[in-house]
């Protein structure tokens, strides 16, 4: 499903390409095919121009791709974006470091083939959306909240459930059907041989875990044995990967300071004006391996609102002040944190860091709730984007689901995803508290 979802948009997307180019070449040489443009209108080969533009988008396309990770293949608004920028991006650098006399260039040209594809991009993305696509699945568990929550995800169609202990098995499987079963269940002699004929017959069998992670994007904490599920994946990414991502972690938060220190600075003197008090909060963090840091905050609740001890903030926190309820939902306040991303407490994308209270009272009542602690936390995550605030132990139990789940399947293609995810995240003030 995953390749034909793939291959589909890219061929969709090339055809929306060359559709732009067609429209570029009528406005910018009146002819549409760039390469019968009439003397004079030209300067040099279109080839390479032409050659650039698919070269970008074919890589492009391939970032889209990867971004997918373990998830369901949607067509995603977000992910046009990112073909459109990075197609434009590799034209720029071939332009720069490639371009001759025999090049032609033309701003004119390039910005209507890549609008053109953008917007055909979003019209065929729009209408794939519109109709319901699912995976049609049977399922062998016994696990009851696994089956409910793939049951309800968009885009499973779950056709029938079946007891691993039934003394009966299904009968044959339906073309195009996956067969999920619960890989830790233990099964009757009648269902063992089921599943082993299905497989034989040549359909899909998955792991009820692994189709649980797909539609979900959460982990399956029940499924846990000892951690070593977690470790051994963030052992086997030691190497590029971390190096990588620091170096992004820095280099965006230098490349973007101009940005950001000038907004912090208005920020800072909103608070300063807005209520007494300190304007940057400090408060103490779990980080990587269990080290306390400390992390840095603009202030938006009262200057004496932890006097009672740290507490969860919760809905209609009253001891928000005014201008900080703005800031939470916008996530102003969390600007001065990219000095923690600057001094390696923090990365950009990770998990959130906790108070060590917090964290002390968790590890002790949630199973594998430290294991968030093998990699470096971050300023959003992949449970911020799709759970928000936890104010409760029975929330902190959903959000942990995902941040395990980031633990396991971390790359550079998921950082992208929630990156994408974030930015709708601050423009709606998605889970601010």
């Amino acid at each position: 499903m995953r390749r034909r979802v793939f291959a589909l948009n890219f061929l969709l997307d090339l055809l929306a390409l060359a559709a732009g180019m067609v429209v570029a070449s009528l406005v910018a040489l009146d002819t549409p095919l760039p390469w019968l443009a009439a003397e004079g209108l030209v300067r040099g080969s279109v080839f390479p121009l032409l050659g650039s533009l698919f070269t970008g988008l074919a890589i492009g396309s391939y970032i889209s791709m990867r971004s997918w990770g373990n998830g369901i293949p949607r067509p995603s608004y977000g992910r046009a974006v990112t073909i459109a920028t990075t197609t434009l991006s590799v034209t720029a650098l071939a332009i720069v470091f490639l371009r001759s006399e025999n090049f032609y260039f033309s701003r004119l040209f390039i910005g209507v083939s890549i609008v053109t594809m953008f917007l055909l991009g979003l019209a065929h993305r729009a209408y794939s959306r519109s109709r319901p696509w699912t995976e049609s699945m049977v399922l062998i568990s016994g696990e009851k909240e696994l089956m409910d929550a793939i049951t309800e995800s968009p885009h499973a169609n779950v056709i029938a459930t079946f007891d691993p202990l039934s003394p009966e098995g299904p009968g044959p499987m339906i073309a195009g059907v996956s067969l999920v079963v619960d890989l830790r269940a233990l099964l009757s002699e009648q269902m063992a041989q089921f599943v082993s004929s299905s497989s034989l017959a040549g359909y899909q069998v998955r792991s009820l875990v692994s189709v649980y992670e797909e539609h979900t994007g959460r982990m399956a904490i029940v499924h846990l044995a000892e951690g070593w599920e977690l470790r051994t994946p963030v052992e086997s990414r030691q190497g590029l990967y971390p190096i990588g991502k620091r170096l992004v972690d820095v280099g965006l938060t230098a490349v973007t300071a101009p940005l950001w220190v000038p907004l912090a600075v208005l920020v800072a003197a909103a608070v300063r004006l807005s209520s007494g008090g300190p304007v940057i909060f400090r408060q103490p963090r779990v980080g990587q391996g269990g080290r306390v840091f400390t992390i840095n905050k603009f202030r938006t609740m009262d200057a004496d609102a932890e006097k009672y001890g740290p507490q969860l903030a919760t809905e209609d926190d009253s001891r928000i002040t005014r201008i900080g309820r703005y800031l939470r939902k916008y996530r102003l306040d969390e600007l001065p944190q990219l000095w923690n991303v600057l001094k390696g407490d923090l990365s950009l994308v990770g998990p959130r860091p906790e108070q060590p209270v917090f964290v002390e009272q968790f590890i002790g009542s949630i199973p594998f709730y430290n294991d968030r602690h093998l990699i470096r936390p971050g300023i959003t995550g992949w449970a911020q984007v799709n759970y928000g605030y936890a104010d409760d132990e029975a929330d902190t139990i959903e959000k942990l689901t995902y941040d395990l789940y980031y633990v396991k399947n971390a790359s550079p293609w998921l950082d992208m995803h929630i990156f994408g995810k974030s930015i709708w995240t601050v423009l709606s003030g998605f889970g601010a508290r």
